[in-house]
């Protein structure tokens, strides 16, 4: 992790030191509560031992240490989940999320409130907020809640990334390259969508198709165009054939400049090589003059493992799949437990 590893190459102190702070630092924090618990175990001869007030609040105090001791010796010390919290001190400034199973859920097809919540209070703390998403704009139809709260957008899997009416970075698939796809797409007889600059079609529509992206993903047929010939001259940016991970492997090696990734197992996004979802972050990150150490990426699929590695904190979804866990900083709940607003309250965002 690109973010990670520079930073913790650049902290000169120790784990042991790090965790010695987070002990004061705690400990002064909750100075006031671990006084009044004193208090009470002080004036234990007055009660009861069958007071309930009583027994209920030295049984909290008891829970409520024994977690602290485990979260520091666990985190602090780095004896899981990567040193994380040694990512605590950073000042987050910008946050990019992945829409669908991140901040929308899958269940509801919304963005939780506690989410909406969450991204008001950051952005009143000064916090921008991007979205990086493998959808294209034609499809980006589900950020309503919150799209008076977005500062730019990373999308078609960072294959085209701008803010507001500004193009930061664009990469197209070679024409040869998008050749082959289709030709695999008309061999094993799947069907496979092509995404240009404006335009959205879709080859050998299937009721795949209908369930997956329509019913699924709540996207308009009416953006669908089938004859891949009405897309004109212009880029392709993206393409996304319904092939099993067996085709994938099979048809992969055979492209001379691109890359994919799995969110979804009926189809993979593939997108030109120089196009991730990290190289979008790193492209945003010049372009607006951050620090990429100050960001902090949130995504749930395979498309996100670029750009979960690649930001100063990674956050996986409860919901995440285990390759992208395995790269994370920090694992938070399920996209509809608060997943979000959990992560920016650990982080101090929020």
């Amino acid at each position: 992790m690109h973010g990670a590893r520079r930073f913790l190459a650049h902290e000169s102190r120790s784990k042991y030191t790090v965790f010695l702070r987070k002990w004061q630092g705690y400990l002064k924090k909750n100075a006031y509560f671990w006084l009044i618990i004193c208090f009470f175990v002080y004036l234990h001869p007055f009660f009861s031992e069958k007071n309930h007030l009583y027994l209920y609040i030295i049984r909290y105090a008891r829970e409520k240490w024994v977690n602290m001791v485990w979260y520091l010796h666990e985190k602090e010390l780095g004896l899981n989940n990567k040193e994380q919290d040694i990512f605590m001190d950073k000042k987050i400034k910008a946050l990019f999320f992945d829409i669908d199973g991140t901040l929308v859920s899958f269940k509801s097809h919304r963005i939780p409130q506690s989410t909406v919540d969450a991204l008001e209070q950051a952005k009143k703390n000064g916090v921008e907020v991007y979205i990086s998403t493998g959808r294209p704009k034609q499809i980006i139809n589900n950020l309503g809640q919150i799209e008076h709260l977005i500062d730019g957008y990373i999308t078609a899997n960072g294959a085209r990334c701008f803010v507001e009416d500004t193009l930061v970075s664009q990469h197209a698939i070679l024409p040869s390259d998008v050749k082959k796809i289709i030709e695999a797409a008309d061999r094993d007889n799947y069907p496979a969508i092509v995404v240009s600059e404006s335009r959205f079609a879709i080859h050998h529509y299937t009721d795949e198709v209908y369930e997956i992206f329509c019913k699924g993903l709540g996207v308009d047929s009416s953006v669908f165009v089938t004859d891949l010939n009405r897309l004109g001259d212009e880029a392709i940016l993206q393409v996304t054939p319904f092939c099993t991970v067996e085709q994938e492997a099979l048809l992969m090696p055979t492209l001379e400049n691109c890359t994919s990734g799995r969110w979804h197992p009926a189809f993979t996004d593939i997108t030109a090589r120089g196009a991730d979802k990290g190289k979008g972050l790193q492209a945003m990150a010049d372009y607006l003059g951050l620090n990429i150490e100050e960001t902090m990426a949130f995504g749930d699929g395979g498309n996100d493992i670029s750009i979960i590695k690649e930001a100063g904190v990674g956050v996986a979804m409860g919901n995440a799949g285990e390759e992208l866990k395995q790269v994370a900083n920090y694992i938070t709940t399920h996209v509809d437990e608060d997943g979000v607003r959990n992560a920016l309250l650990k982080y101090g965002v929020i």
